[in-house]
């Protein structure tokens, strides 16, 4: 086996919020690939505008940056569970790793999560504790609970001995010991060289590379990103694709880019070790193999988690359909649906009976959303249905999907957090205290347990709380858990929402409408103080009299209605209801529009 000394490929794991797009930015900086007079937004990996706003990385990207004539590819992995097809895919580019760890936070389960997949792959870890400048950081106990982790994920023992970093990645400072302060990323730098091995290959075999992420390029089509493994690649090449079913297809090479900093550039060649980027291979699935058109051998597949929640996605047929968007029929839904699945291996799109209706499958609700999200930035129009949980049947046995919960909060709200666990089927598996002021809970709950309870989460804790989940194996079925209390105000006609009614209605439950916006019949304008359904009438007008009364002129008091963001509008929808969907709007209705059906 031979080495190519000058090229180093490492992944960035950590969990969410941890610091890890921010530590890239410091290390571009530093390694002089910017002017100092050059204009570069905060997060620049984060390139799709869902991520800056939500402080999330969704989708794996590459750079690269040189550092004393080494070619060193970073990739920037999601922090997410529901984004763990992005992980598994991007761990099969690189041949170390770089754990992150937030030094008040210590590790979460998104990092376990992400960092099983790496020791399993066998690459050597590289610990960075993050955030040291935090008033509340914890360096040392936090590399403590750092090595428990390792040895829960029976690490190896050369694993085990992982060098560790202290960084300030808002700074761009790194250093060995907590006594010395950094003073740039320099330690860093070098301990990447001294620890990640240089990418091994067989000179004697052939090309052999795999497709661990799709993209689009309106120029040239279908872009495929992945490692080199073996071999060469040029330009115009003839190469061939194996399927995963053994079959070979041929195709020609028609653009090869390479990395350079964030820009992807054209080259003319690459070799064993080269992260790069392939135009021309239309036909092509992730984890497929491009080869050697001579004498084409395979490389493994790459196996993916299963789906856990499944969502109905219909066209919009509401009395209020195309007002607002530019793709509103049920062929361009399902073109858009078919594209996501092409590019996205964590999301299944299969047909159902109806043909304007298509049954999404994800690996949680938070995909999910994003996914619809997008779609509503591109102009769609969709309807969707309540999010629901993928069993399988085992030896008679229905099983459904199991979470590992891990809960941080404030002493004073552990009663109100225990007291909402328990109905939900989540049995306590661990209580921390730290001493700080806050405990940890650690729950082995149902994966439907978790629908609709983040909001209610965050409402109980004051917004203090922090909850992460991630697939904790399947188990059998735990027993009914009771959904949405309350039922639903629906509006009994269509019409302008008018603030006399609303002020008429207010005490039956907590409006979503505000006066003056247009409703429909079966659409949900507030939520019951009761249990049960109510149809309202809220397009009712003051009726107005020659006769005048002390009490005629008195000015209305609304309480403001109760906005919600798509997530939160997923977690309230019951069975019965769809969410629709719109570029300007989010509107609950009923399934059956017409009081008389629902009845």
């Amino acid at each position: 086996m031979q080495q190519r000394e000058n090229i180093r490929n490492i992944a960035i794991i950590a969990h969410v919020d941890h610091g890890k797009t921010t530590l890239v930015d410091a290390m571009l900086w530093q390694s002089g690939l910017f002017r100092a007079n050059e204009s570069v937004p905060e997060r620049i990996m984060d390139s799709i505008d869902l991520e800056r706003e939500k402080g999330i990385t969704i989708m794996a990207k590459n750079t690269a940056i040189a550092y004393k004539g080494v070619h060193i590819n970073i990739v920037d992995t999601p922090g997410h569970a529901d984004f763990g097809s992005e992980v598994e895919r991007t761990l099969t580019l690189v041949d170390g790793v770089l754990l992150l760890v937030d030094a008040a936070e210590g590790p979460l389960p998104q990092t376990r999560f992400v960092l099983k997949k790496a020791l399993e792959a066998g690459l050597p870890p590289i610990v960075v504790i993050n955030k040291i400048d935090r008033s509340d950081a914890r360096p040392v106990e936090v590399l403590d609970e750092v090595y428990d982790l390792f040895i829960d994920l029976d690490a190896a023992e050369d694993q085990l001995d992982f060098p560790v970093l202290y960084t300030n990645a808002r700074v761009g400072t790194a250093t060995r010991d907590l006594k010395e302060p950094g003073q740039s990323l320099e330690p860093l730098f070098e301990t990447i060289l001294t620890t990640v091995p240089a990418p091994r290959f067989d000179p004697a075999m052939g090309l052999q590379f795999r497709a661990a992420m799709l993209d689009w390029d309106d120029y040239v089509g279908r872009v495929i990103i992945g490692r080199i493994v073996s071999g060469r690649v040029r330009q115009a090449d003839r190469v061939a694709v194996v399927r995963r079913d053994g079959a070979v297809e041929y195709a020609k090479v028609t653009v090869l880019y390479g990395y350079e900093g964030l820009k992807r550039i054209e080259i003319a060649e690459a070799g064993a070790g080269d992260l790069v980027a392939i135009a021309g291979i239309e036909a092509i699935e992730i984890g497929e193999t491009v080869a050697d058109a001579e004498t084409p051998v395979a490389l493994p597949l790459i196996r993916i988690d299963e789906p856990t929640v499944s969502m109905l996605f219909s066209a919009n047929v509401s009395p209020f359909a195309g007002k607002e968007g530019r793709f509103v029929t049920s062929p361009q839904l399902r073109e858009r649906l078919m594209k996501e699945k092409r590019v996205n291996v964590g999301i299944r799109v299969e047909e159902t009976d109806s043909p304007d209706a298509f049954r999404v499958s994800g690996r949680g609700e938070l995909q999910l959303a994003i996914l619809i999200e997008m779609m509503r930035r591109e102009g769609f129009e969709v309807e969707v249905g309540k999010p629901t949980i993928i069993t399988r049947e085992e030896g008679g046995r229905t099983l459904e999907p199991m979470e590992h919960l891990v809960i941080d909060i404030p002493e004073e709200h552990i009663g109100a957090v225990t007291q909402k666990i328990g109905p939900r089927r989540g049995a306590m598996a661990k209580m921390v205290n730290h001493g700080t002021g806050r405990v940890r809970l650690e729950y082995r709950i149902p994966a439907r347990g978790l629908i609709g309870y983040r909001t209610e989460f965050l409402t109980d804790t004051r917004g203090t709380g922090l909850l992460n989940h991630l697939f904790d194996g399947w188990d059998e079925w735990q027993g009914e858990i009771a959904h949405r209390q309350n039922g639903a105000l629906v509006a009994d006609r269509g019409g302008r929402a008018t603030a006399y009614a609303i002020d008429n209605l207010q005490a039956r439950g907590v409006m979503f409408v505000a006066p003056g916006l247009e409703v429909y019949e079966g659409m949900i304008v507030g939520e019951n103080a009761r249990d049960s359904d109510l149809d309202v009438n809220i397009t009712k007008e003051k009726k107005l009299t020659n006769m005048r009364a002390s009490t005629a002129d008195e000015a209305t008091k609304l309480t403001p209605p109760r906005v919600m963001n798509l997530e939160q509008c997923l977690e309230w929808v019951r069975e019965d209801e769809l969410l629709e969907v719109t570029p300007k709007s989010l509107r609950l209705r009923k399934r059956a529009l017409a009081g008389r059906r629902r009845f």
